[in-house]
């Protein structure tokens, strides 16, 4: 491609805003077929129109370019539901994915239009300046594939169950290419950084009461893995007093059929919870060089469904009933926002100070050597 790769990038999803407008403005577009049709034409051509006139490059450099015209089409799906523009994606919305009118629809399109967006657009420009996006990739690993753990089953199980159209058929590449762009982003090279065998040696050897913010740390995942416990048991419908008083109380949007956010704390239950209790093994025994790669992917994970949780539990247009009562507003989000917070101070102390998770062996190996 003649422009530079990321203004390419740019460009490509701009356009998204005039393609949109004119599939709006066709009558054919009033049948659920020819929706799921031209939108599986839309994406084909875009593919078609990043690939053939470039270079070889690595394959997710396609991926991302088309993802990047997608994530403004979500943008324009959240501004216009919200209000702000018209005229763009209405034949989508009666004909494509009806449920994307959910708060909760809005809240994902949102952060797939700016957060997902800005991955795509730095990941485009370090692949052209051949630096490495490990991290970007695996942190957008996380948060895309949260958003589908919760997105597809929820618009399955919810009271949108009954308006899946064929158009709903275009989130299935969005299943299989996570694992296809995670088996790739994992076995690029790890880089390590280049550390004295008595520094990581000395890092390994002090105890958690030495280590202040690992403390905290482990502190932070023993409450937050109470919390997930305590959520997952709220929309099981524990019978407790406490449970029916925080479902009514403190967070009335756990109750709303449309069912998002139920799968979403049944995620968190069944993923997220083991995923904290290793973290209390990774932050005590040292040598789990596995910790700084799954600390981003599960920081973009929490990330996403917070963003997308709270959002949808504050947002205007959820019903009265299921909103966050104006009592509790402080308490759910200031809980709301440390639970995302928390992964995020991990994942910054595993890429800031990484010699207590550095491989035990090769320490042992360097103090031989030495």
């Amino acid at each position: 491609m003649r422009l530079a790769p990321l203004w390419a990038a740019v460009a490509l999803s701009i356009s998204a805003f005039p393609v949109s407008y004119m599939l709006n403005s066709l009558s054919a577009m009033e049948h659920s077929w020819s929706v799921a049709l031209v939108g599986a034409m839309v994406l084909v051509g875009l593919f078609a129109l990043v690939y053939l006139p470039s270079q070889p490059q690595d394959p997710l450099f396609y991926v991302f370019m088309v993802f990047s015209f997608t994530s403004v089409i979500d943008t324009i799906i959240a501004l216009e539901e919200d209000g702000y523009i018209g005229g763009f994606m209405e034949f989508y919305m009666n004909e494509g994915e009806p449920y994307l009118r959910t708060t909760y629809g809005i809240m994902i399109c949102y952060w797939d239009g700016v957060v997902h967006y800005g991955l795509y657009l730095v990941m485009i420009a370090t692949m052209s300046q051949s630096k490495s996006y490990r991290n970007f990739g695996l942190y957008w690993i996380g948060s895309l594939t949260m958003s589908l753990l919760v997105f597809l089953p929820g618009n399955v199980v919810g009271k949108y169950g009954s308006e899946i159209r064929l158009a709903f058929l275009l989130n299935f590449p969005y299943l299989l290419i996570p694992i296809w762009a995670a088996k790739r982003i994992f076995s690029q090279p790890k880089p390590l950084p280049l550390l004295m065998a008595d520094k990581v040696s000395a890092e390994q050897s002090k105890s958690i009461l030495q280590r202040p913010l690992d403390l905290g740390l482990v502190g932070f995942f023993l409450l937050a893995a109470a919390f997930t416990l305590f959520r997952g048991l709220v929309v099981l419908d524990c019978s407790a007093d406490a449970c029916f008083d925080y479902v009514y109380q403190q967070e009335p949007y756990l109750r709303d059929p449309v069912a998002y956010p139920k799968v979403q704390m049944l995620v968190f239950l069944f993923y997220v919870l083991p995923y904290f209790c290793l973290c209390l093994y990774g932050l005590l025994r040292p040598g789990c060089t596995w910790m700084p790669d799954w600390a981003l992917v599960f920081a973009g994970a929490i990330a996403q469904a917070q963003f997308s949780h709270l959002g949808s539990s504050l947002h205007h247009r959820t019903p009265y009933p299921y909103r966050t009562p104006e009592g509790a507003w402080w308490s759910v989000m200031i809980s709301n926002v440390a639970y995302a917070l928390g992964p995020h101070l991990l994942a910054y102390r595993c890429l800031r100070n990484p010699a207590f998770f550095y491989p035990v062996a090769l320490r042992d190996e360097e103090k031989k050597k030495q």
